[in-house]
């Protein structure tokens, strides 16, 4: 089972209140374990203008036109001060991007916050400080211990900015209603 590019909804009664209502976009998944992104979890602090005053990035005037500025999330609990770029892949950093998917590419480096300032970044992005991780054979366990459920993954509802409902639009995605989504789960 690969789980690159799907999305993970997380389970009521998770356990881990980090992930309540959590959707996690899957950026690598392998024999070695896996990485994603937090996806609906925005940061009251910093700010992206804050995040690129502290980064000593200055953005030019005018120069993101009127794309409003991404808003800055809590990717996941793993190198909380580590930034990552999920983004629509008509931008190719200098250094490494990564397509996760035909539709979404992910930039861990300072390039793509320059070219963002300078409003020459990708048309679609999210920026996520940490990180979701896995070891090996443990998010498969979560999976089957009814902590998550996945589905594939969707460009439009990962970078959407509507994040308050974008937990329940990902269950509807796959015919669950949130409201009669139970904590209790049995086995066959």
């Amino acid at each position: 089972m690969d789980l690159t590019g799907k999305l993970l909804i997380a389970m009521p009664g998770m356990g881990d209140p980090r992930f309540e209502h959590g959707v996690v976009f899957i950026c690598a998944h392998g024999s070695e374990g896996a990485m994603g992104l937090i996806v609906n979890k925005p940061l009251p602090r910093p700010s992206f203008a804050e995040l690129l005053e502290q980064l000593r990035l200055r953005p030019e005037a005018g120069a993101a036109g009127d794309m409003p500025a991404p808003a800055v999330l809590f990717g996941g609990p793993v190198e909380t001060s580590r930034g990552f770029v999920l983004h629509s892949p008509d931008w190719s950093g200098q250094t490494a991007s990564m397509a996760v998917t035909p539709d979404l590419s992910m930039t861990a480096t300072r390039d793509i916050l320059d070219a963002m300032a300078e409003g020459r970044g990708p048309a679609q992005a999210l920026l996520a400080l940490g990180y979701a991780g896995w070891g090996p054979g443990q998010l498969e366990r979560e999976i089957l211990d009814n902590g998550w459920l996945t589905t594939e993954g969707d460009a439009a509802l990962t970078l959407d900015r509507d994040h308050a409902t974008k937990w329940a639009r990902a269950l509807r995605k796959i015919g669950v209603d949130p409201q009669t989504l139970s904590a209790a789960a049995g086995r066959a």
